[in-house]
């Protein structure tokens, strides 16, 4: 979609290394981006520069300097690098100074709430354009939630469920996990009548039922995701709650499961996911659900297709912003129909 004007623009991607950059690095170039390659690491970033011919530029979060440099002549920057709570600040600082749009693809609670609540006011004064979690979890519930609301201008209660045929995580996923523990403690948030509660609890274990084929599966209810944080900041639901399959916590609470493995030519994995979410307005539910392969993988043309309405101007606000209120959901999500398949439908309670 629309390469033809994005020829040989440069996009910062710094982490570019890591699992889910090394992904958003070849959909940039597949759209005929030119992915300038940024990270810590001076070896690990020489690799895939070497590979296809694209420019490594090391930076680290504590040399504003390094990262200026990193930004030097690009048009925007993705951050992929976790621990989020460490580099979102900085990369935004630095995008602010380049005067480009900022994205990151953040699932940490803490570092997208911190985004929201330290730059909003900035980001607006300056015209700026900051999207975080523009990824799997945060960006995709959040495009899902806003379509299904339809003409809804209000609704009661979001339920965004979960089901992956496994969850084999990423050292990235660890690493955001045990940061964000360190932040909480024992605690975990739950976001009930607007506004965050910190529970020491069990979080619940319930039943959810997912479209056929799927049907009733065990969930780990108030399994808190960036969706918890996106979707409030501009929809006027004040119960948000996302559930995640029991298989899949299992999965990525044992310290043993293996990292992700390539499964096909393009690296994805053979893990498969079910997003399904309800809306629900008295006793009215609508819903959304989105279906497709490796979490990591589609996180790619998720955040490129954000950036490249964020540089085309399809956009409806400056500022922060969560995917479904900066972007026209259903016309984006109708976009990603090569990676991701839809159905919508009301469903009778």
């Amino acid at each position: 979609m629309g390469s033809e004007q994005q020829s040989g623009q440069l996009v910062a991607v710094f982490g570019a290394y890591g699992h889910t950059g090394r992904f958003v690095v070849a959909e940039l170039a597949a759209r005929g981006f030119v992915p300038v390659l940024s990270g810590r690491n001076e070896q690990a970033l020489r690799k895939p520069a070497d590979e296809h011919g694209l420019e490594a530029r090391v930076a680290t979060v504590e040399d504003p300097a390094s990262l200026d440099r990193a930004l030097a002549g690009t048009v925007a920057v993705i951050n992929t690098a976790g621990p989020f709570a460490s580099t979102t600040g900085p990369v935004i600082e630095a995008a602010l100074r380049a005067g480009i749009p900022y994205l990151d693809v953040a699932a940490e609670l803490e570092a997208n709430l911190d985004t929201f609540a330290h730059y909003r006011d900035r980001a607006r004064e300056a015209g700026a354009v900051i999207v975080p979690a523009m990824a799997f979890f945060g960006g995709l519930g959040d495009l899902l939630a806003t379509a299904a609301m339809g003409d809804w201008t209000e609704a009661d209660e979001a339920h965004i469920a979960y089901a992956l045929s496994n969850w084999h995580p990423t050292a990235g996923t660890r690493l955001s996990g045990a940061v964000s523990r360190e932040r909480r403690g024992e605690v975990r948030l739950r976001y009930k009548g607007g506004q965050w509660e910190r529970r020491t609890d069990d979080a619940p274990t319930l039943q959810w039922t997912f479209p056929h084929p799927m049907g009733v599966r065990e969930v780990i209810g108030e399994f808190t995701m960036a969706d918890v944080v996106t979707v409030p900041q501009h929809l006027s639901i004040p119960d948000v709650i996302t559930y995640m399959n029991a298989e899949a916590v299992r999965d990525v609470a044992a310290p043993h499961t293996p990292a992700p493995t390539a499964a096909d030519r393009r690296g994805r994995s053979d893990q498969t996911f079910l997003v399904d979410v309800v809306v629900r307005s008295g006793g009215v539910e609508r819903r959304a659900t989105a279906s497709g392969q490796d979490i990591y993988a589609v996180t790619a043309p998720l955040v490129v297709e954000a950036l490249e309405r964020v540089l085309t101007g399809r956009t409806k606000t400056v500022g922060v912003a969560s995917a479904g209120e900066i972007f026209d959901a259903p016309n984006f999500l109708h976009a990603l129909a090569p990676h991701i398949s839809l159905d919508s439908h009301p469903r009778h309670t």
